[in-house]
């Protein structure tokens, strides 16, 4: 047992070994881009393969160009900020797939989805470079190894306490209230907190990209009012309720556009 958990004291230890540029702060992270972006671009274009792609349209386009604004505000901040090179790994690719899910992703190292469900809730470039810039968000913090990283912390927890715990119906009550505890109480709170950074840092951006910040917690109450209200409780969520972040939103677009404005972005669209 004490074997168990020195080794948990040492995964802990180190990982906290990245920080992350748009915050200052340590992040959970021992998988470098080596071990996470070849796995990513692969399972991207075999999704691709395998899912409809729309190409040569408006809306095709409109995603390459707000995604190409985008990802070349982040590097301008990043390079501004003492991060220069922080992107050499990312391989940006930006595909509109046809699908009416509500939705949209980006896999480490910068590759992204938008379905054509979420369009409408976009009502246009502006609102797509909302989605998009949440989206890429997620990318720049290395969220996805973050992720990974405490999924495997917390299936070292589960290994220690069923090593430890010797007698069968003690280990299973362990494992029972370890997987829903582990779960309510550090998975999903960790996933909010994503969600929550990811807001913040894409509004950031798409400022600095020419794209007015306000219109990110209107689409928020659009997107809203077409689940009909229909949610989880937050605490059993992985996002944020629709209230938190369209308040959080409202809040954070004058420091957006402080932010642009370091940049000569004055105006936006």
């Amino acid at each position: 047992m004490k074997k168990i958990i020195l080794i948990l004291f040492i995964f802990i230890g180190v990982s906290a070994c990245k920080t992350n540029p748009f915050t200052g702060k340590k992040t959970l992270n021992f998988y470098g881009n080596s071990q996470i972006f070849p796995t990513a671009f692969a399972q991207y274009d075999q999704f691709l393969e395998e899912n409809n792609v729309v190409e040569n349209t408006a809306d095709a386009k409109m995603i390459t160009k707000v995604g190409q604004r985008i990802s070349s505000a982040a590097e301008k901040w990043l390079s501004a900020n003492g991060y220069q090179g922080y992107l050499k790994d990312y391989k940006w690719e930006y595909n509109l797939v046809k699908d009416e899910t509500v939705n949209a992703w980006c896999m480490p190292g910068g590759k992204i989805v938008f379905y054509t469900g979420i369009l409408p809730i976009c009502k246009g470039e502006t609102g797509v470079a909302v989605v998009m810039g949440h989206e890429v968000a997620h990318a720049l913090a290395d969220h996805g190894a973050q992720r990974m990283s405490a999924g495997t912390l917390q299936q070292l927890g589960a290994v220690a306490g069923n090593i430890a715990i010797q007698d069968d119906q003690k280990r299973n009550l362990f494992n029972q209230a370890y997987g829903v505890g582990s779960t309510v109480g550090i998975m999903l709170p960790f996933g909010r907190s994503h969600e929550t950074e990811a807001d913040r840092i894409g509004l950031q951006i798409m400022a600095i990209a020419g794209y007015n910040p306000d219109e990110a917690a209107a689409l928020w109450k659009r997107m809203k009012a077409s689940s009909g209200g229909q949610a989880p409780p937050e605490f059993l969520s992985t996002h944020p309720s629709n209230d938190t972040r369209i308040k959080n939103l409202t809040e954070w677009a004058p420091a957006a556009k402080a932010e642009a404005k370091k940049y000569g972005v004055t105006s936006f669209q």
